[in-house]
């Protein structure tokens, strides 16, 4: 069936290609996906309402060339929420993924993952999340673990909240929910101040270096996305990898785990856990401190 209606939310959505293979290695579909992304909804949209996306489009499968688009295109129908924001040279205006119906629309534009902004669209310049994005710069996964371990630690310590989560792709990240009372060069300069710290603790494994070049083998503490305009990998987001991994909200106990990939949820089996599991991050924002907590 290469085209078909798809009812969701009471929005008819017209659907083209079902059939199309994106994931060649296990013979996934942009009709699987569509369907995936339909199904998370009540999982995925408490993280992703009122936050600007960009999207990440594989419209030809991931064998070829993606391209990331933050702009929502002039032919995406009127019931799809948006915001304005600014940027440096003008405005742009992102999707909002608000209802199930937005997410199935995306997918079947290609979207196959969604990345979410670190603020809500109503206070775009004061970011309520905090990210420390875990990059390895070999295939040692293990290494990310101590990392994450040390920096879990350091958060206890302090009495901080940190929720964490499997990229889908080679590390992990740990969010700090935050107040929104600071703007992001704030968080940003707290971030590296704390990342700094584990680097300390860790100089055999950790590194701050923005050059692979200069990293060797150890876990690159990424505090960059924290800035205006960046955004991190959306929880239950897709990854374009063999397989359909997705980027999954863990606990701790899940994430220091010796039995552990980045890529161990993909879109077959991720349903089967949250049958088993409440979703990790669902007193996320609850859990939010005053940004001057940081310092």
């Amino acid at each position: 069936m290469s085209g078909a209606t798809l009812s969701v939310d009471g929005r008819s959505i017209d659907i083209s290609n079902r059939d199309k293979v994106l994931f060649p290695d296990a013979g996934i579909t942009k009709g699987d996906v569509i369907d995936y992304y339909t199904r998370i909804a009540p999982h995925a949209l408490p993280h992703y309402r009122g936050r600007a996306l960009t999207m990440q489009r594989f419209p030809d499968g991931i064998t070829e060339d993606g391209f990331f688009q933050k702009n929502i295109p002039d032919y995406f129908p009127d019931w799809i929420d948006r915001v304005t924001l600014s940027k440096e040279d003008g405005k742009i205006t992102h999707v909002i993924a608000n209802t199930a119906a937005t997410l199935a629309y995306i997918a079947n534009q290609g979207c196959i993952t969604p990345h979410l902004a670190l603020a809500r669209c109503d206070t775009p310049d004061r970011p309520d999340r905090l990210v420390f994005d875990l990059d390895p710069s070999d295939g040692d996964f293990g290494k990310v673990q101590s990392v994450a371990g040390c920096l879990h630690a350091a958060l206890q310590a302090r009495d901080l909240p940190g929720f964490v989560q499997t990229t889908g792709s080679r590390g992990l990240h740990i969010i700090v929910p935050l107040d929104g009372s600071a703007d992001f060069d704030a968080v940003r300069q707290a971030a590296h101040r704390f990342a700094e710290d584990i680097v300390a603790k860790l100089p055999d494994l950790a590194t701050l270096e923005h050059r692979k070049s200069d990293r060797g083998e150890k876990v690159f503490i990424d505090t960059l996305r924290n800035a205006y305009g960046q955004t991190s990998v959306a929880p239950y987001g897709i990854r374009a990898r063999a397989g359909a991994p997705v980027a999954t909200p863990i606990t701790w106990d899940e994430a220091l785990d010796p039995d552990l990939s980045p890529r161990k949820y993909t879109i077959r089996t991720i349903f089967r856990r949250l049958g088993q599991i409440d979703d990790p991050w669902a007193g996320l924002s609850d859990a939010a401190i005053a940004s001057a907590s940081l310092s």
